[in-house]
């Protein structure tokens, strides 16, 4: 019986952690044993940054869409109870979009939620 070689196996498992390796810096590139501890941190790091983007995302249309409220004096959290109140559901992310894009349109929605009364529009 003839003597069974795992290099074939070995050299696949090597190539694709060095393919996965490809631009980084140094020995990390090229070499086996420094490529795997980069390439499994920079796998741990697209894994813990990829909730991390939702969070920034989240805290970049609230601060987009408080802008826009205060422009018509109010705050964030009264508008977006009047929105709750008036069982308007639109989200952040298109709430920011409409701020930003659109302001007519972000601006009607805040009259209409001052002719319902749904605006509580307290001042300091």
């Amino acid at each position: 019986m003839a003597k069974i070689k795992r290099g074939t196996t070995t050299h696949a498992r090597h190539k694709k952690v060095i393919n996965s390796a490809k631009g980084y810096y140094g020995r990390r590139k090229n070499v086996f044993r420094i490529a795997v501890q980069a390439v499994e941190k920079s796998r741990q790091y697209a894994y813990r940054d990829r909730r991390t983007r939702k969070r920034n995302f989240r805290a970049l249309w609230i601060q987009r869409i408080n802008a826009g409220v205060r422009q018509h004096g109010i705050t964030y959290s009264r508008f977006m109870n009047g929105l709750k109140l008036a069982q308007i559901e639109l989200d952040r992310k298109i709430l920011a979009d409409l701020a930003i894009h659109s302001p007519i349109t972000f601006k009607n929605i805040i009259k209409h939620l001052e002719s319902t009364q749904k605006l509580n529009k307290h001042s300091k």
